[in-house]
């Protein structure tokens, strides 16, 4: 294990383990095991982990192709994974769309607020006036009876077919940079064209998210797949680390959403 853990930093080795568990959990069973909703930090370390061991394999799936958040499904080489396999459904928000305005924040928040984990629902899409979002089967009747308010707003949840699924407006950009360092206040910075010491007092201030959570120390070095939430900003993912330049700086390929 100390070989995987080198590769990783210190507060993601619960998370390691519980892979592990899982994957030995498959070997012994030799059936699948279906995980929660992942982000895409811990599906890098799945696909790390399980790496090329020809006995046990990992697909992803959260709806639709460019779903951030998927479940993973970790198998014996024998199986093959279909799309019902995941037990995803897909569910929209009714509401009176002519009287009101409903935000990404506000469906998390209600949704979270109902006693729902984090893990247990997948991405929160829109199309700039229709709501829809994933969730896991296992938690359908759950979320169907318990949300019937977002905010002050009146909603009524509704399950969905597939085939009605909306095209998210949020776009990823992808480009190209080359940074000094990929360090956090670093990253800010160049990607939205303001003073290191601006994206520090971002940081600081706890106005940047990493991977979902509040994060604080600007000096913080990323790592492949995550994702940084800009209050006011936007979002940045490192794609890629395509190594160094002559100048001895970081050649990287990142997923930008600009509010």
């Amino acid at each position: 294990m100390e070989q995987v853990y080198q590769h990783f930093r210190k507060e993601e080795q619960p998370f390691i383990d519980m892979v592990e568990s899982w994957v030995v959990q498959v070997q012994q069973q030799y059936a699948p095991y279906l995980t929660d909703f992942l982000d895409p930090r811990q599906q890098y370390i799945i696909e790390m982990v399980i790496g090329k061991r020809g006995e046990v394999r990992t697909q992803f799936y959260g709806g639709y192709e460019a779903a951030e958040r998927k479940r993973a499904l970790i198998y014996p080489d024998y199986f093959q994974p279909k799309l019902e396999d995941f037990e995803l459904l897909l569910i929209e928000v009714n509401y009176p769309e002519k009287f009101t305005t409903l935000s990404h924040g506000q469906i998390l928040g209600t949704l979270v607020g109902s006693g729902l984990r984090r893990e247990m629902f997948g991405d929160i899409m829109s199309d700039g006036v229709r709501w829809q979002f994933y969730v896991s089967e296992s938690v359908r009747d759950y979320v169907l009876s318990q949300v019937t308010k977002v905010g002050k707003t009146t909603v009524r949840l509704e399950q969905k077919e597939y085939t009605d699924l909306l095209v998210p407006t949020d776009d990823w950009a992808v480009e190209h940079d080359t940074v000094s360092s990929l360090r956090i206040d670093t990253l800010i910075s160049s990607v939205y064209n303001i003073s290191r010491q601006r994206a520090k007092e971002l940081v600081s201030g706890g106005k940047v998210k990493l991977n979902w959570a509040t994060y604080d120390r600007p000096d913080f070095e990323l790592g492949l797949r995550d994702i940084l939430s800009i209050r006011g900003y936007g979002r940045i993912q490192l794609r890629e680390i395509e190594g160094k330049s002559k100048k001895d700086k970081w050649r990287i390929e990142i997923g930008v959403l600009r509010k």
